[in-house]
C-alpha cells in the first residue's frame, strides 16, 4: 500500500464567471472533497481565491499555495481553467511541480501528472482552454475600446464602490457615496491610504463585497475618474453619463496630492487630470 496522497484543494472564480456559468465556490468545493474521499486522498489544506482572474497569476490564495508547498503533494482543481487560463502560466507551473516532486490534479477531467498521457492529455486542454479565453478576451476589448471612444454606459465587470447599476445606467448609491467623499476629503488633508483603510475597519465599514478595506481598495477609490464623472479605458478619459461623487477640481487635486508622497523614482509619473 502507498503512501497517503496529501492534496492542495484550490478554488477560483470570478464574479462574471460565477454569474454566467455557475461556478460557485461552494459547488467546487464539495466535487473536490468528494472526490478526495473516493480516492482515499487527505485534504492538507483549502485554498480558494474568490474575484480573481485565471490570467492573474498574484492570486492570494495560488501564490500561499505554493509557497506552503511543503503541506501537499498534490494540487488538485475542479477544472483545469481554475488555476491557469494562459498556457505559458500553466506550464511554468507544471515546471515548478515537476522540480520540487509534486502531481496535478483535475476532478472533472479525470488527469493527473503522475501518467505520461495524464501529462500529454492536459497540455493539449489548457491550450484549448487559453485559445478559448483569448477569443472572449479580444471581443470583450473590441466593445470596450469602441465604447470609450464613442458611446455610453459602464465599461468593465463589476460596479464600483460608491454607484450601482440601475435602469441601464450607474447611479449614485447613497448608501455608499459619503465614504467615498470621506476618502477623497481625507486623503485631500494629507492622511495616508493605510490610515484611512484602517479607520473604516474600526467603524465597521465594508467594501463592495463585505471584505476589509486595505491600502490598496483606498487607492484604487481614489484614483479612479468614474467618482469624478469620467470614464477610462486603454488610455482612453471621457466625461460619462452618470451623476459624479466628487468633482473634477477635488479630484484633480487628490491626484497631486499622491504624486507628491511618491518616494519612488519609478513611480513617478504625472497625474491624469480630468480638469486642463
Amino acid at each position: 500500500m502507498g503512501a497517503l496522497t496529501h492534496v492542495a484543494v484550490y478554488s477560483r472564480v470570478s464574479t462574471e464567471e460565477q454569474a454566467k456559468e455557475g461556478y460557485s465556490l461552494e459547488a467546487q468545493q464539495e466535487r473536490l472533497e468528494a472526490y478526495c474521499k473516493a480516492r482515499g486522498w487527505a485534504i492538507a489544506k483549502l485554498y480558494v481565491d474568490d474575484g480573481h482572474s485565471g490570467r492573474d497569476t498574484r492570486r492570494p490564495a495560488y501564490r500561499r499555495m505554493m509557497e506552503e508547498r511543503e503541506l501537499w503533494d498534490t494540487i488538485l482543481v475542479i477544472k483545469m481553467d481554475r488555476i491557469h487560463r494562459n498556457s505559458r502560466n500553466f506550464m511554468e507551473m507544471m515546471d515548478d511541480l515537476r522540480r520540487w516532486g509534486k502531481n496535478f490534479a483535475s476532478a472533472t477531467e479525470s488527469l493527473d501528472t503522475s501518467t505520461a498521457m495524464g501529462r500529454f492529455v492536459m497540455d493539449i486542454i489548457q491550450r484549448i482552454a487559453q485559445l478559448e479565453s483569448e477569443q472572449i478576451g479580444e471581443r470583450v476589448y473590441m466593445g470596450m475600446s469602441q465604447k470609450a471612444r464613442r458611446g455610453s454606459g459602464i465599461l468593465g465587470f463589476e460596479t464600483p464602490f460608491g454607484l450601482e447599476y440601475r435602469n441601464g445606467r450607474l447611479e449614485v448609491n447613497p448608501r455608499e457615496a459619503p465614504y467615498v467623499r470621506e476618502i477623497f476629503d481625507r486623503s485631500l488633508a494629507g492622511e495616508a491610504a493605510a490610515r484611512i483603510a484602517e479607520t473604516l475597519n474600526e467603524r465597521g465599514v465594508r467594501s463592495r463585497r463585505g471584505g476589509r478595506w486595505n491600502h490598496l481598495r483606498v487607492l484604487y477609490i481614489l484614483h479612479n475618474p468614474i467618482y469624478a464623472g469620467y470614464l477610462r479605458w486603454d488610455g482612453f478619459l471621457r466625461p460619462a453619463d452618470h451623476a459624479s461623487i466628487v468633482s473634477p477640481e477635488i479630484y484633480d487635486r487628490v491626484q497631486v496630492a499622491l504624486k507628491s508622497r511618491i518616494r519612488n523614482p519609478h513611480l513617478d509619473r504625472a497625474p491624469v487630470l480630468l480638469v486642463r
